[in-house]
């Protein structure tokens, strides 16, 4: 195995740990149901900005170098995440969540399609075809429940279908910035938290958690609203994007499986086959990193 592949392989190995993290946010929300959404998040995301702080003083770095990127980086990076977010929970309002949900999952998908447009990335017939596959599993998975799309709630699946297109082309973006530190990232939670917060107090009644509210916010900061934007930043400027993007469709189906592991939901044949598509799709989509570098560039 040449170095370039290892590194390659272990940085889409750390990058897909975030989706391990998306796959307990559905778990974690339902215990935090009571807290508005953009309270939540705000919080969550502070205290991502407090981890960020932190690990960058424990590395002895400063955390004002990190801040200082051009105006077109913060963009990037506050827009992508408080953006996604803000068009999302747009699209459960003017929707309904199944439906918004099922649509917001194009963005792997579009992962894998707009890396095409990346420098020195070629798209071969197996990235799409592994993630199309994941798309298909989460349809399954997804349409169990009942989908309906009603031409009344256009407008909330046009936003589902933004917040898409927002993640999918953050995500590819920061390739482009592969130069900017991943530390920068807890600044764009940082500043996340702070436009979330002002939705809230826009937009929500506040709610005061209680002790186990608390801790689902600590959980939230430290998994899927935090550590998850760190490892996925170094997994999609230094690993292999197409893949991550295919193995991204198992968030939902791990999340489904947490859920009904804590009594939550029901195992049914749905989730039996949404599995097998979406595992076998993430195999597809990731032959470059199984193969020989020589048989995945035949």
């Amino acid at each position: 195995m040449s170095p370039d592949l290892a590194a390659i392989r272990r940085a889409t190995l750390i990058g897909g740990t975030a989706v391990l993290m998306w796959a307990t946010l559905a778990l974690l929300a339902t215990w935090s149901r009571v807290i508005p959404p953009f309270q939540l998040t705000g919080m969550a995301f502070a205290v991502a900005f407090l981890i960020g702080l932190g690990w960058m003083a424990l590395q002895g770095r400063s955390p004002l170098a990190a801040a200082r990127q051009r105006p077109a980086v913060w963009l990037l990076g506050v827009g992508g995440l408080f953006g996604y977010h803000l068009v999302f929970f747009m699209a459960l309002r003017l929707a309904p969540p199944v439906e918004a949900n099922l649509i917001n999952y194009a963005w792997p998908l579009l992962i894998v399609l707009f890396s095409a447009l990346l420098p020195g990335e070629r798209l071969r017939w197996w990235h799409v075809a592994g993630a199309a596959l994941g798309l298909l599993g989460v349809v399954v998975l997804i349409g169990g429940r009942g989908v309906a799309f009603d031409p009344r709630f256009a407008l909330g699946y046009g936003a589902a279908m933004l917040s898409a297109m927002i993640w999918a082309g953050y995500s590819v973006l920061s390739r482009r910035i592969g130069a900017v530190p991943t530390e920068t990232v807890g600044w764009f939670c940082g500043g996340t938290a702070l436009l979330s917060l002002l939705c809230h107090l826009a937009l929500e009644e506040t709610v005061a958690p209680d002790a186990a509210g608390w801790a689902t916010v600590a959980g939230l900061g430290l998994g899927p609203v935090g550590l998850a934007f760190f490892v996925w930043d170094h997994g999609v400027k230094r690993g292999d994007i197409r893949a991550l993007g295919a193995f991204a469709y198992a968030a939902p189906l791990l999340s489904t499986l947490l859920l009904i592991a804590f009594g939550e939901g029901t195992l049914t044949p749905a989730v039996g086959a949404a599995c097998a598509l979406i595992v076998g799709g993430a195999i597809l989509a990731g032959r470059d990193l199984w193969a020989r570098r020589g048989a995945a560039a035949a």
